[in-house]
């Protein structure tokens, strides 16, 4: 009987406690809806927010550079502008001419330590014009939608703020690249044109100087981080893919 008792009072006591807890949820529950439905309903997430692209015209001035190029990098001298619809979507052109192009360090061992045997001969006719084989692109430009996903300021030491937009884009480029010119091999050297007999070496290093320029169409798309400074005064900094198919080093394996 005792015991009975006992089971009763902790079994009572314990649903006290647990009513108390749901009292307490409910309220904390409640506190909370109070502060969505109260004077702030529909205010606005950030106010007096800063809009610097909707139905603005944006001009960018750039310098970039190509990379994972196995043997020549081009520095690009170019100019962005874009036109925004809202502050999230707008679309640009972007264009950019290559003012020079540096050998990586695979092209100056080639020309360093590079030898020419009868088997690549075609391929290699001297190791030290290589340099001047490999492909080079020339110029960019691209039409592109452009998305801005995420606004926000950036803080250092938590007393400069700068506001900050993180965006994509996606469109079609255009690129202008010079290669080496086709060579084929004859048998004697009555043909002319871009054919050389294995045995003729000094038609072999003529063709190795001999460049072709084409323009390759290619998907570009990147993301890119914008910093305004003011409502006239940004930095930008992207990243840019063009993926294409070309003659890189001017040999020709087949």
């Amino acid at each position: 009987m005792t015991f009975t008792k006992r089971f009763l009072t902790l079994a009572t006591l314990a649903a006290a406690i647990l009513a108390a807890d749901m009292v307490g949820g409910a309220s904390k529950a409640h506190a909370q809806e109070v502060q969505i439905t109260g004077p702030l309903a529909g205010a606005p997430a950030v106010r007096r927010m800063r809009l610097y692209r909707t139905g603005r015209i944006q001009l960018e001035p750039n310098f970039s550079f190509t990379l994972q190029d196995e043997f020549k990098r081009t520095l690009y001298v170019g100019l962005h502008a874009g036109y925004y619809f809202t502050d999230w979507l707008g679309i640009g052109v972007w264009g950019a001419y290559g003012v020079a192009g540096l050998n990586t360090g695979l092209t100056d061992e080639v020309v360093r330590a590079g030898v020419t045997t009868d088997r690549n001969r075609l391929s290699l006719p001297t190791n030290e014009n290589f340099d001047s084989q490999v492909g080079e692109q020339v110029w960019a430009a691209a039409l592109q939608l452009e998305f801005i996903p995420l606004r926000g300021k950036l803080a250092m030491f938590q007393k400069l703020f700068v506001d900050t937009d993180l965006y994509m884009f996606l469109g079609v480029a255009f690129v202008g690249v010079e290669e080496r010119a086709d060579v084929h091999l004859q048998e004697s050297n009555e043909e002319a044109g871009t054919e050389c007999a294995l045995a003729d070496t000094a038609c072999l290093e003529q063709s190795q100087t001999a460049r072709s320029s084409r323009v390759a169409i290619a998907p570009t798309f990147g993301v890119g981080l914008t910093m305004m400074f003011n409502d006239f005064v940004g930095l930008n900094l992207n990243w840019r893919g063009m993926p294409f198919s070309w003659n890189t080093s001017g040999t020709d394996e087949s």
